[in-house]
């Protein structure tokens, strides 16, 4: 099943993602379970299994990195769940400098003061990657779209980290 397809949306990185949840409503309103609960049991099983994948696709489809990856996937290049290393070595270096920076914010002298100005650093540079990748995805260059998708991937993980760390400071 496409997902795009399903949602009656065309295949494509930048989605309305308030017609996505509107159809998203429409779907689940249609196949949940409880309006099967009288019908026979393979009706009721082949509503659920619906209602399933009607949850995956919206899972998939509402967040733009799955959403990048899953149009991948419909080129024959899924890197769904792989663990391939980068081979950009600037940005592995640039990974390296974000990490020593993130960890060296935990003994700032003035953490909140610090942290919003790395965290504009690294919301800067996720959204320099969407815009490269949203040209990549135009121009049909897929290995240079997977690529700018795991840096994303590695600055959305970096972001996270960075969100936890400044709840536990929060906590102190």
């Amino acid at each position: 099943m496409n997902y795009f397809e399903l949602f009656q949306l065309p295949p494509q990185l930048m989605l309305d993602t308030a017609l996505l949840a509107e159809r998203y409503r429409a779907l689940q309103q249609q196949y949940h379970p409880d309006r099967f609960a009288a019908a026979p049991e393979s009706e009721r099983l082949q509503a659920l299994q619906h209602a399933a994948e009607i949850n995956s696709a919206y899972q998939t489809l509402k967040d733009a990195l799955s959403r990048a990856e899953y149009l991948l996937s419909l080129q024959g290049l899924d890197i769904r769940g792989e663990q391939q290393t980068l081979q950009d070595t600037t940005f592995l270096l640039q990974q390296l400098e974000w990490r020593e920076e993130l960890e060296a914010l935990r003994e700032h002298a003035d953490p909140d003061a610090a942290i919003p100005v790395f965290e504009q650093r690294i919301s800067s540079e996720y959204k320099r990657l969407s815009q490269q990748l949203e040209t990549a995805f135009n121009a049909a260059q897929w290995m240079d779209a997977a690529d700018l998708i795991r840096k994303l991937k590695f600055v959305r993980k970096l972001r996270d980290e960075l969100s936890r760390l400044e709840d536990s400071l929060m906590d102190l």
